[in-house]
């Protein structure tokens, strides 16, 4: 039998989408709670005394005044890219060329694959993200490397191969036939395995002539549990690129439904600039839309506007995009959610950022069933943040006059500090 283990603490819980009711009546933090643990399981939450005394031999684990909440959920993010997070001075083509492009091209070596791959693992965690969605590089062993990492540690994880047959240098390129039968192959032997999830993953249409668009959809139609992910409407430049390269589409978003990837299960990065045809047709086929501000500032490609597309009924997650984003850590990602929103005029509450960065980008991976919020029967993947970390937090908090407020703080000041633990399924990883 396991031993099951009682986090007590402030808990935050769900019960609705703060983007589509008020956020009062459907996400709520109890100051004296608690979530039982028991194997990588959570079996149950509520009242810390109440299930104190209905689990007497339950290990207690008191974090006091810390907010227990779900493990973040990092919806878009690039592992490959973790040494070379924060290369100053490029916009989007030219420092894919200068930066993104030869430090993929060295993961043709599988034992440097594995070293970033369990460096990548080890930032996040700490940084209390216990799920990632990730591009791998076009060497199938980049995934294996991500996949066996998360395996040993009994993390969820969303990667696949990346396909690229033009407009890349020669020792990143494939085909169509080969980016169709490695990706097959990859999903064969990972997806479903465990906690690995498959994700068809065009880098974006610039870097995939229609034939590979056509064979990776056709793949997709024979996989529907699969995951797709890419790019899309990041930068003004680029979409002039795509309409030179696709001038019989619509726009950039036809680019992918005409060779069938748009869907339900499709995530699409950035989504910034679209065109009022595009969304119409993403909340049609509820593709997601997942948010990346932190490398949207960084690389200066805009301010997406996340409750216009909300309103619009988007399925929305949000993401680090490291290393186009600049920190591993979804509290700063969250703070820049924030700033971003206040270009449109929106002030989102810490509630909505909260849910963004965990349930609402469990979601899109349409992973909610087993994470992204403390709930019975879900994967025991949890954060543990401190409230008080820094001296700047801890000082706006002791004049603030609610646990909001006090959450705010941490959203929009805190780091990898204040995350006191992380757990992965029932196990602390990082304290």
């Amino acid at each position: 039998m396991n031993t099951q283990t009682l986090l007590t603490g402030q808990i935050l819980t769900f019960s609705g989408d703060p983007f589509a009711q008020a956020w009062e009546d459907c996400i709520h933090i109890d100051s004296v709670g608690a979530v039982l643990v028991e194997g990588q399981r959570i079996v149950a939450v509520g009242k810390a005394e109440i299930l104190k005394a209905a689990h007497p031999q339950a290990k207690v684990v008191s974090y006091g005044s810390d907010l227990i909440c779900p493990g973040f959920v990092d919806a878009h993010s690039h592992y490959p890219q973790t040494a070379m997070i924060a290369s100053w001075g490029k916009q989007l083509i030219d420092w894919l060329n200068t930066y993104t492009f030869p430090e993929e091209a060295r993961f043709d070596d599988l034992t440097y694959a594995q070293d970033i791959a369990a460096r990548y693992l080890d930032l996040t965690a700490a940084n209390g993200t216990t799920t990632i969605a990730s591009f791998a590089t076009i060497h199938p062993h980049s995934v294996d490397a991500l996949f066996e990492a998360a395996q040993a540690r009994g993390q969820s994880v969303v990667t696949g191969k990346t396909c690229m047959d033009r407009n890349a240098p020669d020792d990143l390129r494939d085909t169509a036939q080969s980016a169709y039968d490695d990706s097959k192959a990859l999903i064969e032997r990972w997806h479903g395995t465990g906690r690995a999830h498959y994700a068809i993953t065009p880098r974006f249409s610039p870097t995939s002539t229609p034939e590979q668009l056509s064979a990776l959809g056709a793949l997709w139609a024979e996989n529907p549990t699969c995951l797709m992910q890419t790019h899309l409407s990041e930068q003004p430049d680029e979409i002039e690129w795509v309409k030179s390269l696709y001038p019989q589409a619509r726009d950039y978003l036809d680019t992918y439904e005409e060779h069938g990837l748009l869907g339900d299960r499709g995530l699409y990065g950035h989504s910034i600039h679209l065109t009022p045809r595009e969304i119409d047709r993403l909340a049609e086929m509820q593709g997601r839309v997942i948010h990346c501000p932190t490398s949207n500032a960084f690389i200066g490609s805009g301010a997406l506007n996340l409750p216009e597309l909300a309103k619009r009924g988007i399925p929305l997650g949000l993401a680090t995009d490291t290393g186009g984003g600049s920190s591993f850590s979804m509290l700063r990602t969250m703070a820049a959610a924030y700033e971003a929103a206040q270009h449109h005029g929106h002030a989102l509450h810490a509630a909505q950022l909260m849910w963004l960065a965990t349930a609402g980008s469990a979601r899109s991976l349409h992973l909610d069933h087993e994470i992204g919020s403390l709930t019975a029967g879900n994967y025991a993947d949890i954060a543990i943040l401190d409230l008080n970390s820094t001296q700047a937090i801890a000082q706006r908090a002791n004049r603030s006059g609610s646990v909001w407020e006090d959450v705010f703080a941490t959203v929009m000041l805190g780091d990898d500090r204040a995350v006191r633990a992380t757990w992965i399924a029932g196990a602390c990883v990082t304290a």
